[in-house]
């Protein structure tokens, strides 16, 4: 009985040491971390993402969790300054200990924010962000589901050169890395075809006047326009444009990809093309499974999901996928075993496939092309690749 009694102490101390060894897991909790842009130029996106979290969290725990532990999801708030970023993830990795940074919004951001995380052997898994150093160069704990602003940009262009037979192509591009991406595929894109930029200009983060930028464009007589915009900036450039008589086609990323350009930008926004993977959820275009979950969704916070709130959602759900197939010793290092050999079929959003291995850690490379028409974003092309 003695004997029986020091085995079962003997092992109670060995499973509390292993949990004790990994940040942000314990015998019924997993904790999760996420940094949104609440307050800053991207609460729209920001929101959004952090509510499709926090659906995606009930949903699972409301099943039992993940692998019988609960998730618990806590967000800060980055007003989308890499600054407040570094103190955000110093607040969540250090303090709140979390096992996983999940869907953190913003190039610069993460960038900022990953050696704090890694210094910890925090994941960084599936930033809201297309930008290639969210893979790139390999690391074991970056992961990341969106195809590139780069390879966007780099297969759209030509397309739409071709089709629209297009002599002049300009960019207007965010200063920093970003816009930089876009602006570099788009370039990328024209070289194919032994074309360059007719115009390139640039605008700080932050900025709301985008007179002079369009005044260069038109100046220099383009046609099409590559925007490394997101929300405001898009619909400021294209506003200021049409203002003027300036109506050249625009091509954005899938960081414009969202209901906030028509809805804050009018009429004047029918025309914007944008790549994007996963389908913006107009409900009376859906699905029935796609409604059946926006009611969920607008059950829990009172509005209509969008697209944003599908990453948000996405990234929880294939997050907790691959940490039940590690088991019940669950540590960055059986994550990352288990991770390295998931793949995800085409979900109801529409998504490509996507698979993971342990030197591929992009998802999914293929983007697709869609144009706002009559208010509202319609899809015009397969996926390219």
């Amino acid at each position: 009985m003695r004997f029986k009694l020091m085995a079962t102490l003997a092992v109670a101390v060995l499973t509390s040491g292993a949990f004790a060894q990994q940040q942000g897991v314990s015998k019924d909790q997993i904790t999760i971390g996420s940094i949104q842009d609440l307050s800053g130029p991207l609460a729209g996106f920001g929101k959004q993402v952090r509510m499709g979290m926090m659906l995606a969290v009930d949903e699972l725990n409301e099943q039992g969790g993940v692998g019988n532990r609960k998730l618990a999801l806590k967000v800060e708030d980055s007003g989308y300054d890499p600054k407040r970023a570094v103190l955000a993830a110093q607040k969540l990795v250090n303090q709140d200990k979390i096992f996983a940074m999940v869907a953190h919004i913003g190039t610069a951001q993460n960038l900022a924010a990953m050696p704090v995380q890694f210094e910890k052997k925090v994941l960084n898994f599936y930033p809201v962000t297309a930008a290639r150093e969210m893979y790139e160069p390999l690391h074991p704990l970056k992961y990341s589901f969106a195809a590139t602003y780069y390879d966007q940009l780099r297969l759209a262009t030509p397309k739409m050169i071709k089709e629209k037979n297009i002599k002049k192509v300009c960019t207007i591009y965010q200063d920093d890395e970003f816009g930089l991406e876009v602006m570099r595929g788009g370039e990328a894109g024209l070289k194919t075809l032994n074309m360059e930029y007719a115009e390139k200009t640039s605008y700080k983060r932050g900025a709301t006047d985008f007179s002079s930028q369009v005044a260069r464009m038109k100046a220099a007589g383009c046609e099409m326009v590559v925007l490394g915009t997101i929300i405001r900036e898009t619909v400021g450039t294209v506003a200021e444009a049409r203002k003027t008589g300036f109506n050249p086609i625009f091509l954005a990323s899938s960081a414009a990809y969202t209901e906030l350009i028509h809805k804050l930008g009018g009429k004047a926004m029918d025309g914007i093309f944008a790549t994007m993977t996963a389908q913006q959820p107009y409900l009376d275009e859906a699905s029935q499974p796609i409604r059946f979950w926006a009611s969920k969704y607008k059950t829990k916070f009172n509005e209509d999901p969008t697209v944003f709130s599908i990453y948000g959602y996405t990234a929880v759900m294939h997050f907790s996928a691959a940490a039940s197939k590690a088991g019940s010793n669950l540590t960055s290092d059986t994550f990352i075993k288990a991770m390295d050999t998931m793949s995800f079929p085409t979900d109801i959003f529409g998504s490509p496939p996507m698979s993971y291995s342990a030197t591929k850690r992009l998802g999914n490379d293929a983007s697709r092309l869609s144009e706002i028409q009559d208010g509202r974003w319609k899809v015009v092309s397969g996926y390219m690749k």
